[in-house]
């Protein structure tokens, strides 16, 4: 298990991931000027049957050309299960390395021995990202976090409309019908140390609606949210980013534990609030978040 330490430094933004259709040259196009901490370079859901091999070529073409500059570039792929998935693998992997995306992100995950499975096919150095989005994953969470510790895995995504339907659940506001398999997994993904994205949400008109489900996933724990429209990056990416306010405070909270005469305090009093070596933790790691976003813009 990494340190505190080395794993503060390793930190990467990941508020925003916005899906791009494999299909539509002009969007992976257009993908390169956006402000998204993460690409999702979609091969299943945003490509019907018949488009699937065009994508997969415009996809590939797309990563030879290069030119995202700083956004994580992922690839969705088809499941393994279907007539596409190794297909997909098969001709990411015959890219130039220096084309690769930097992971692969898998659907419908939920056993280990599908990670497994992938990790075997996988191009040499990408990591893996799956989705989250069956009750079996969710009864599974547990064992497919653990095999972080032995494979490329490091971030889930959560699949709400897919967990959705398999659940014959409405989708309401405030996600009460989710809640339970959204926490399951942050507190799986918190034990083994990935990252975890918050699922999408439906209704690009809904600004409002929008903001208030980042801000509800942001309070949860999520590390960012997945989305399915450029208009929504700017708002997912405020909400998921520390505010001046927050980061003030934790310059305060850190400068306050590391002052000499309070060397070997456990707790302090910093801008009036009671605060414990817990707090300095968070704060550092506030800053380590805000640095990132700094330095990635």
């Amino acid at each position: 298990m990494k340190s505190e330490n080395s794993a503060l430094q390793a930190i990467r933004p990941r508020r925003s991931a916005l899906y791009m259709p494999g299909a539509n040259a002009r969007a992976l196009e257009k993908a390169r000027t956006l402000d998204a901490d993460c690409l999702l370079l979609d091969l299943e859901d945003a490509v019907a049957p018949d488009a699937k091999q065009q994508a997969r070529e415009q996809v590939c073409n797309a990563l030879k050309q290069g030119g995202y500059g700083a956004r994580e570039v992922v690839v969705r792929i088809n499941g393994l299960d279907t007539a596409w998935g190794k297909d997909d693998l098969a001709a990411l992997c015959a890219l130039d390395k220096a084309a690769y995306p930097q992971a692969i992100l898998a659907p419908k995950v939920s056993t280990a021995d599908e990670i497994d499975a992938l990790t075997a096919l996988l191009p040499e150095g990408c990591d893996l990202w799956i989705m989250v989005e069956t009750p079996q994953a969710i009864f599974n969470i547990e064992q497919l976090a653990a095999r972080a510790a032995d494979t490329p895995l490091c971030v889930f995504v959560m699949g709400t409309n897919d967990l959705a339907k398999e659940l014959r659940a409405a989708l309401v506001k405030g996600r009460a019908p989710l809640m339970t398999a959204l926490q399951m997994a942050l507190m799986a993904a918190r034990q083994f140390g990935l990252t975890v994205l918050d699922g999408v949400f439906n209704d690009i008109a809904d600004e409002t609606g929008f903001v208030e489900d980042c801000r509800q996933g942001a309070d949860m724990g999520f590390d960012g949210k997945t989305l399915i429209h450029p208009s929504q990056l700017a708002p997912c990416n405020a909400v998921f980013a520390p505010s001046e306010a927050e980061v003030a405070q934790a310059r305060d909270v850190v400068a306050a534990f590391d002052a000499p005469e309070n060397a070997g305090q456990g707790v302090l009093k910093v801008n009036g609030k009671m605060t414990e070596l817990l707090h300095r933790d968070i704060a550092a790691r506030v800053l380590a978040i805000a640095d990132a976003i700094a330095a990635k813009q």
